[in-house]
């Protein structure tokens, strides 16, 4: 349907909407039902089926039926069922895992699904995007989303950013009365006409929905796309890296394993196996899946707390953040305005909510200016817009002003829409044959533009005593922290263009709201503090406002810490970076300050993250290390440059997002640790025991068991460690920083070559108990089967209650708490059950060639396989008794 060749009556009728009060509730959950919900769909998931098969596309599964094929040939039915059983089991998992990550991804898509402000039985009210139907009246304003096709049906200095759907990135000027002629008219063209998935730069307009879903024009496009990779993190592609290093040196022991077999005489099919076997079990192929997992299970307990994460990659980053840099209003206070005070000629008017409030004339004329420069809307508890401008109508209210009256006198004829740049917005409202102009902002604006002075009732030229006493006043309301905001008017007998209105305004007063701090800020500023990280407040509020809240939530101690955005300008930029950071608060700051702060930190090697809730704030949130967006107070524009989207805009829930980011990294290098120590033990056993020319202490059939029972399940466990309480009492991790700095690669050959060397004297022993030795002659298949069967049970039980250990690099186990982490306790548990169970039933003790231990076998096994663990504790007796006193070290 060719909409934008039409006029707007012609629509509406066509639509059956009313302009002026949009859709009946009734009728839109009646177009709900006819045209299904307002979203593109979804390209189907894989199946099971094709998941399951994408497991077994794998170089080392190939390997593995190779060794099946050689099994059957040799005729070892036994082994050839245990390593396809091996395979199936690894590939479940690996579905499983898969499965649990996607799911919690899209619980997260979900979560960040835009909003649309919409008219409803004349109503103005807040809906889920996926709700709009054709016939919908969308009111739309500057940062905005637009979430379906719309026919503007008005347009007030309307510019529609239209790059997602025609790659220009120029905003493209609306205009709602335009018909445009050519039913092939290009997109860019139809000037009033604004489409799924572009934004909202300037502006304000309303619009009826036309097309939603699959039938708007980037739902048309998204039918031609196929399959979209899902980019990996770099975290991920670290791992692959990892990966295939590992994989090149699991060839390397495969060869080896072979030439010492054909040097030695050994049976090249049994070590062809155990080579196949060593090398599968060398690597922690499922190491990429375990990180997946945990990252997205991290990101979903994230989002119950608040922190909605976009780019899994700003987890990684979480955990190097130095300097969080935050707004004030609404992330550090409650952003529940209330005008406390208003100063007129005659002085400061205390204003105490939900009481009648008697004033004079002036402060009734400016809560009537304030009311009619307002796009917010308040009836009752439920309200829209803008909290400013919310308290500013409960202000009429309080001084028992009728606004719909007010608003029905005056009748908004246009508007200069707010701009970050002049800090104001003005409105031209008609009143019987008068035009009046309103314009509202910060102080320093309108005392620019203001050449009268409402003094008495009466407008006289603005003095600089007028001046004086202004700001006098302004300083006062400051020091209570009180956020300032100035209304100016005139009066014409003519309607005013936008670029004329605010000129030679009359400066009436200012009003001072309150916004009290959030009682959790100061507490997670001090966590922050503790955790090596820096909290810098960058506002737009008076210098005297942002330092009283700074010094109360102990961000800056001295006034000598606040830095105004006019003061930023006088500084040399090639002197940002080394002066910059001697500051806690920016005050009076625009966007492109923020951009230029947010810079000057970076490159004094800081990592940094930023909060926005603006259009303008989008550069300076992709500038940040970490672009972190207000959920409720924030543009569409500032969510999509975002890295993170807080639902409840508060400063603690930065703080718990950048705790539980450590804690997700903390997790996934505890799994890394254990998987490569556990890998490490085998290899130092199969390849020590082959050097010094003993039979291989491990079958291939037992290798895969421990590589699928041992490694697995606990590795799983650890990626879902509670949350570690010290993980905060730490510096930011440096960007830089691998998997194996601070002791990392130290603990994994110092465990790895412990285990192996306590697998290797197990099966020394086990021989011994039978009066032989491994390197003799002849040895009675007894004593071989005991041997193994204690070297098979030391390493998994070395493995399983090593994994208690990793948990923490200083605390003991019982200070961690051994049963903190009830998955890992159960994957302990459930290893020592199962290898009980490999013993004592007698089919898989024949599939598995082992034998029932005697009395010093068990105590053996018992003891040995608690060593590492035992080990472990010992270093981190001396490492705490180190941290208490240094000079020991």
């Amino acid at each position: 349907m060719n909409w934008h060749t039409q006029k707007i009556q012609e629509l509406t009728q066509q639509l059956k909407t009313n302009p002026e009060k949009g859709l009946p509730e009734n009728e839109a959950l009646s177009r709900l039902k006819q045209y299904g919900p307002n979203q593109l769909e979804q390209k189907p998931g894989k199946s099971l089926l094709r998941m399951f098969a994408e497991q077994l596309n794998n170089a080392l599964i190939y390997v593995l039926f190779a060794a099946v094929i050689v099994t059957v040939m040799l005729q070892e039915y036994i082994d050839a069922v245990i390593i396809l059983v091996v395979i199936a089991v690894n590939a479940v998992l690996g579905v499983y895992q898969e499965k649990k990550a996607g799911k919690a991804l899209e619980s997260l898509q979900q979560l960040t699904f835009p909003k649309s402000t919409v008219k409803r039985d004349g109503k103005i009210t807040e809906i889920d995007a996926s709700e709009l139907v054709p016939g919908d009246l969308v009111m739309l304003q500057a940062g905005q989303l637009i979430t379906a096709d719309l026919r503007l049906t008005e347009s007030k200095s309307l510019q529609v950013e239209e790059s997602a759907l025609t790659g220009e990135s120029v905003p493209v000027d609306k205009d709602a009365s335009e018909v445009v002629n050519g039913s092939k008219m290009p997109i860019g063209d139809r000037i009033n006409m604004a489409f799924m998935n572009t934004t909202v730069t300037h502006g304000r307009g309303e619009g009826v929905v036309v097309s939603t879903g699959m039938q708007t024009e980037i739902g048309k496009i998204a039918n031609l796309i196929g399959d979209h990779l899902q980019n990996k993190t770099p975290l991920e592609l670290k791992m692959a890296q990892l990966g295939r290093l590992l994989s090149w040196a699991a060839g390397g022991i495969c060869v080896f394993i072979i030439l010492l077999s054909l040097l030695q005489g050994r049976d090249l099919a049994e070590m062809f196996l155990t080579a196949v076997s060593l090398a599968v079990a060398s690597i922690p192929e499922g190491l990429v899946a375990i990180v997946a997992v945990v990252l997205s299970m991290g990101v979903t307990r994230m989002s119950k707390n608040n922190a909605i994460v976009k780019k899994l990659p700003a987890v990684e980053t979480l955990g190097s953040v130095n300097m969080i840099c935050t707004d004030k209003t609404g992330t550090l206070t409650l952003n529940k305005m209330t005008v406390t005070q208003v100063v007129t000629s005659e002085g400061a008017v205390e204003i105490i909510r939900g009481q009648e409030n008697k004033a004079i004339e002036a402060v009734q004329l400016l809560a009537r200016g304030m009311v009619l420069a307002s796009d917010a809307t308040l009836n009752g508890d439920q309200s829209t817009g803008d909290p400013t401008e919310i308290a500013l109508l409960m202000l009429a209210d309080d001084l028992m002003l009728d606004r719909k009256q007010l608003r029905k006198a005056f009748q908004r004829v246009s508007e200069h829409p707010f701009d970050s740049g002049r800090k104001m917005m003005s409105v031209l409202v008609k009143n019987k044959e008068q035009y009046f102009v309103f314009t509202k902002g910060a102080l320093g604006s309108l005392l620019k533009i203001s050449t009268h002075f409402l003094s008495e009732g009466q407008p006289v030229p603005m003095t600089d005593e007028h001046r004086d006493f202004i700001k006098s006043q302004a300083d006062g309301l400051s020091d209570q922290a009180l956020r300032i905001l100035a209304l100016g008017y005139k009066v014409s007998n003519s309607e005013i263009p936008a670029e004329e209105m605010e000129k030679d305004l009359i400066f009436i007063g200012l009003t001072g709201m309150l916004d009290p701090p959030r009682e959790e800020a100061r507490p997670s500023i001090e966590k922050a503090r503790k955790a090596g990280i820096t909290t810098i407040m960058i506002t737009g509020d008076h210098k005297n406002t942002a330092f009283a809240i700074g010094a109360e939530l102990g961000i800056a101690s001295d006034r000598k810490e606040v830095l105004s955005g006019t003061e930023l300008d006088k500084i040399p930029e090639d002197k940002w970076q080394e002066t910059l950071e001697k500051y806690r608060i920016f005050a009076r700051v625009s966007p492109e300050h923020k951009v230029k702060i947010v810079n000057a930190l970076k490159k004094g090697g800081n990592i940094v993250s930023m909060t926005g809730d603006g259009v303008n704030d989008a550069p300076s949130l992709q500038a940040a290390d970490i672009g972190i967006a207000m959920g409720i107070t924030g543009t569409d524009v500032a969510k999509g440059a975002a890295d993170i989207i807080l639902t409840d805009d508060n400063f603690s829930t930065i703080v718990k997002a950048v705790e539980q980011g450590r804690n997700i990294y903390s997790n996934i290098k505890k799994a890394v640790i254990f998987l490569l120590t556990c890998n490490l033990g085998e290899v130092v056993a199969m390849i020590g025991c082959l050097l010094m020319g003993w039979p291989a202490p491990l079958l291939a059939t037992q290798l895969l068991w421990i590589n699928l029972v041992t490694d697995s399940l606990p590795a799983i466990a650890l990626g879902m460690d509670p949350d570690d309480p010290e993980v905060m009492k730490e510096k930011p991790r440096a960007s830089n920083e691998g998997f194996f700095s601070h002791g990392a690669a130290g603990q994994i050959i110092s465990g790895g070559l412990l285990i192996g060397a306590l697998t290797g004297f197990a099966y020394w022993f086990g021989f011994h108990e039978y009066g032989f030795q491994p390197w003799d002659d002849e040895v009675p298949e007894t004593a071989l089967q005991n041997a193994r069967t204690l070297a098979f049970m030391v390493l998994v039980c070395a493995q399983l209650f090593y994994s208690l250990a990793v948990r923490s690099q200083t605390r003991s186990v019982f200070q961690v708490g051994l049963f903190t982490n009830r998955r890992l306790a159960g994957a302990i548990v459930l290893g020592i059950l199962l290898q009980i169970a490999v013993i004592y039933i007698p089919v898989m003790r024949e599939a598995f060639r082992l034998k029932i231990p005697d009395g010093n076998g068990w105590f053996m096994i018992i003891l040995l396989g608690t060593v590492p663990l035992m080990a472990s504790e010992i270093l981190k007796i001396i490492k705490r008794l180190r941290l208490r006193n240094p000079s020991w070290s």
